[in-house]
C-alpha cells in the first residue's frame, strides 16, 4: 500500500456558527414545533445552502418576497440579514404572523443609523452593493439619506451634503482591514464625522478574521468552509491571502475542493465562515484524510461565550429542546 504523505492541519478557532446565525437557525427549528410545516422563511435564513436544504426538510418554505406566500396563519421568519422596514409593514398589512431573525447586531446597525438620522446627520454606509444586509440597512431610512461606500475610491469621490453633519455605520461582515481604510479616508476628508460608538463589525466577523491572521503565514494553503454568497466567508479567503498565503479558496463542502492546487502540500490551514456547519468542516477534513497522513492541530485565537435570545413566544420551546 502506498504511503500517505505527512499533512499537518491548522483548524482555526473561532470558526463557524456565530451567535447570530445559530439564534436565526433555533428561531426556524422551534417554529417548526411548535406550529408545524409550514414555516415560511423570506430570504436565505443564512447564507449556507446546505443549512436552508436542512430546513426545507423539515417543513420550511423559503420565499424571497412576502408576495409569494398565500394569505395564511403560519409563521413567517424574517432572515438574520435583516430587512428594510417596508417588509414588517407590509406583513402587518397582511395581519401576517412573523417571527424576526435579525441578529441583534444588525438590529444595533438599525439603531444607529435611524439615531444619526433623527440628529440630522447625513448616512454613509460602508457596505457591499445588493447584499441583503445592506438592502435591509438602508431600507431603514427614506430614499436617498443614505450614501454607500464601497471602496476607498468611493470614500474620496463622496460629495456631502454638508460635511459637518455627516455620520457612519457598517455592514457587519466586511474586512476589518478594508473597513479602517474607508474609514481613514472618510475621517481625513470630514473630521467631523460621527461613528458608531462600538465598532460595527461584529464579533464573530473579526475573531475569525484574526484566526486567519494567526494561521496563514504558517500553512502552505487555507481552505475556506462557507459559502460563496457569504460576505463574511468571502472576507476570510481575502484575508488569508493577504496574510501571505499562496493559495486560499472557498468551498462550500469537500466535493468542491479542486485537488489539484494541493500537490506537495505539506501545511494546510482551515476555518469556516459564520454560517457553515461544523459538520462541512470534518467532512473537507476528512477528505484531506483519506489522501495524508493528517494532523491536526486546533489554533485558538478567541474564546467566544455569546449567545442572543430568541422571541419571546418560543423561549419555553427552547428550554424543553435542550438547545
Amino acid at each position: 500500500m502506498e504511503k500517505r504523505p505527512h499533512l499537518d492541519i491548522l483548524l482555526c478557532a473561532p470558526r463557524g456558527f456565530c451567535a447570530g446565525v445559530d439564534r436565526a437557525i433555533q428561531i426556524v427549528e422551534l417554529a417548526l414545533q411548535k406550529y408545524g410545516a409550514p414555516v415560511y422563511v423570506r430570504h436565505a435564513i443564512v447564507h449556507n445552502k446546505y443549512v436552508v436544504e436542512g430546513l426545507k426538510a423539515k417543513g420550511a418554505v423559503f420565499v424571497e418576497e412576502l408576495e409569494e406566500i398565500p394569505d395564511t396563519e403560519a409563521p413567517v421568519v424574517f432572515s438574520a440579514h435583516g430587512v428594510p422596514k417596508s417588509v414588517p409593514a407590509a406583513a402587518r398589512t397582511r395581519n401576517m404572523f412573523f417571527l424576526d431573525a435579525t441578529c441583534p447586531l444588525v438590529s444595533k446597525v438599525h439603531v444607529e443609523a435611524s439615531r444619526h438620522f433623527e440628529e440630522g446627520h447625513e448616512i454613509v454606509l460602508i457596505g457591499h452593493a445588493g447584499h441583503p444586509e445592506v438592502i435591509g440597512t438602508m431600507g431603514q431610512l427614506p430614499p436617498g439619506a443614505v450614501t454607500l461606500i464601497e471602496t476607498v475610491a468611493d470614500a474620496h469621490k463622496f460629495s456631502p451634503r454638508d460635511p459637518d453633519a455627516l455620520a457612519f455605520v457598517t455592514q457587519t461582515t466586511l474586512s476589518v482591514d478594508d473597513t479602517r481604510e474607508i474609514v481613514a479616508a472618510l475621517r481625513s476628508r470630514f473630521p467631523a464625522i460621527n461613528g458608531p460608538h462600538k465598532e460595527d463589525i461584529c464579533y464573530a466577523t473579526t475573531n475569525r478574521q484574526e484566526a486567519i491572521k494567526a494561521v496563514a503565514p504558517r500553512v502552505d494553503a487555507m481552505i475556506v468552509v462557507g459559502s460563496p454568497h457569504s460576505s463574511n466567508s468571502q472576507r476570510l479567503v481575502e484575508v488569508a491571502l493577504r496574510s501571505g498565503c499562496r493559495v486560499a479558496t472557498l468551498v462550500d463542502r469537500a466535493s468542491d475542493i479542486d485537488w489539484t492546487l494541493y500537490g506537495d502540500l505539506t501545511s494546510l490551514g482551515v476555518s469556516a465562515g459564520a454560517s457553515a456547519p461544523e459538520s462541512l468542516v470534518e467532512e473537507v477534513i476528512d477528505a484531506f484524510a483519506a489522501r495524508y497522513a493528517v494532523q491536526v492541530e486546533t489554533v485558538t485565537t478567541a474564546e467566544e461565550h455569546i449567545a442572543f435570545n430568541i422571541p419571546k413566544v418560543l423561549r419555553n420551546l427552547e428550554v424543553a429542546s435542550g438547545r
